[in-house]
């Protein structure tokens, strides 16, 4: 668990791999937040497809893809839909718990987020970097940060520069400003704690 290790930046290069049990494809960990009893809150990963075949069940989870690289992802789901992930940054959405077979176009890597909605409440947005972007985190607003491609420092050397594939984590007991600067495309992933009583996504 990475529970508090406070903002920071994460290199690619430093992204924990491992084969699937099935040997159809890899996982490089991002890193995995909070959580008791060995189970994470929420989790970012990128998985690299090699061959079809169906992804791994997580209840009590939501999920969220978005195509990194390839020709497409067909994704065929237990109650008879399918979606299709088409580059540039196809996305969806889904339960965790009714995993789908998956058809890649040759290979392919996507984005993983997962979350378990008891505990927190995740929004996910594609958003060039033109420019300054500015982000407050505090201790109910996190953020993480994937560069998808070009380059990107934070005002004042306050946390490493980002480069293509690096992950950035605002994570701050008090809330801090961060403003973000450069040329590019990022996934900004905003989680906040989840409220009880307010209803839950559905994925």
């Amino acid at each position: 668990m990475d529970d508090t290790a406070g903002s920071r930046v994460i290199p690619a290069n430093e992204y924990t791999r491992s084969r699937w049990r099935n040997g159809r494809g890899w996982t490089r960990e991002i890193c995995a937040v909070g959580g008791t009893d060995e189970r994470w809150d929420w989790r970012l990963s990128i998985a690299d497809i090699e061959q079809a075949g169906p992804y791994s069940p997580f209840p009590d989870t939501g999920r969220e893809q978005v195509l990194l690289q390839g020709e497409g992802l067909e994704l065929a789901f237990p109650d008879g839909r399918s979606n299709r992930l088409q580059p540039p940054y196809g996305r969806i959405r889904f339960n965790g718990a009714e995993p789908p077979h998956a058809t890649p176009d040759g290979r392919v890597e996507v984005f993983n987020l997962i979350w378990r909605p008891q505990a927190v409440e995740v929004d996910l947005w594609h958003r060039p970097v033109v420019g300054p972007m500015l982000f407050f985190a505090d201790a109910d607003t996190r953020w993480a940060l994937h560069l998808l491609a070009g380059q990107a420092r934070f005002e004042g050397g306050m946390l490493p520069p980002l480069a293509q594939g690096d992950t950035a984590i605002l994570d701050e007991p008090m809330r801090r400003r961060f403003l973000l600067d450069g040329g590019g495309e990022l996934l900004a992933i905003r989680i906040c704690p989840h409220v009880p009583g307010t209803e839950l996504d559905s994925p």
